[in-house]
């Protein structure tokens, strides 16, 4: 459990375990789902989830969440992904290559594949931006940023299609999911050495490779409240607006156009502990109200 006064940075190691985050390198092989379940009984928390799905072949950056942490899937369901994938192209790519995968930036029709686990209907992606690294014969290396739900697999298929050449994906790599990228990965070789240093009394290891579950929330704005508010909400109540400090937030409107779904922020004591996830709804300024309503209490 979260303490409400500590800095996270000063939490002791059972703590940091019950609240914290690895950044972990996928290996080739396991479904997440399974390497969840590794890093649970590495660790010895009861809980542990991936942050986004990733298929046995397919690599690299799997943020995985420990204990209370788990509460915090909603914030990878904002952010962008990042990969690097091989198309394998059936015929040699043509000259206008670059011209038509540039096309392919901006929103896209998607549906599912068919051995998706969701509903196979039509629905919008937005890829952010799509980067010719490296031709190779029928090979092209492709950067590829993206909207979460992305199918990288379909991707590759309409690509195929416009190229006239017919296409497929071939090996797979996550380089980022926000907040999280390649820069500092942890294999489940590292996580298990740093445990058994732990084990043995020297802690510092763990700490490198296990961050404070507030990482996870680097990118999302935040709402400063009292202690003395953020033990209300811990009992499930809403913040309202006196027990607010600050906000990086200045209004609801800061969500675009009317109608737009509230923006998702982060409520923090003034130690950096998170306490909720919730929807900005209020006026922090006001002298009542409800300013952010709960969608997940973290503490």
């Amino acid at each position: 459990m979260t303490c409400l006064r500590d800095p996270p940075d000063d939490r002791d190691l059972d703590a940091l375990l019950a609240f914290g985050v690895v950044n972990l390198d996928k290996p080739p092989g396991p479904s997440a789902h399974q390497v969840a379940g590794w890093v649970r009984d590495l660790v010895g928390v009861d809980r542990a989830a991936h942050a986004g799905t990733l298929d046995p072949k397919v690599t690299g950056c799997l943020p995985v969440t420990l204990g209370d942490a788990t509460r915090l899937a909603p914030v990878f369901l904002e952010g962008r992904k990042e990969y690097v994938a091989v198309l394998e192209c059936h015929g040699r790519p043509p000259a206008d290559l670059d011209d038509v995968v540039a096309e392919f930036e901006g929103e896209l029709y998607q549906k599912p594949p068919r051995k998706s686990a969701v509903a196979r209907r039509l629905r919008t992606r937005t890829v952010h931006g799509l980067d010719v690294l490296e031709t190779r014969d029928r090979q092209v290396l492709l950067r590829i940023e993206c909207a979460s739900g992305t199918y990288i697999r379909k991707l590759c298929h309409d690509l195929g299609l416009a190229l006239g050449t017919g296409a497929h994906m071939g090996a797979l790599r996550r380089t980022a999911t926000d907040p999280f990228d390649d820069r500092d990965l942890v294999t489940l070789h590292d996580l298990a050495d740093a445990l058994a240093f732990a084990e043995d009394g020297d802690e510092e290891p763990i700490r490198e490779v296990v961050a404070p579950a507030e990482r996870v929330l680097r990118d999302l704005p935040t709402v400063t409240i009292a202690p003395s508010a953020a033990e209300q909400v811990a009992t499930g109540a809403p913040v309202y607006a006196p027990g607010v400090i600050d906000s990086e937030v200045s209004a609801p409107r800061d969500a675009g156009e009317s109608g737009d779904e509230p923006p998702l922020v982060a409520c923090v004591t003034p130690s950096g502990a998170a306490v909720c996830l919730g929807r900005f709804v209020g006026d922090p300024d006001g002298d009542s109200g409800t300013v952010v309503d709960l969608e997940r209490v973290l503490v």
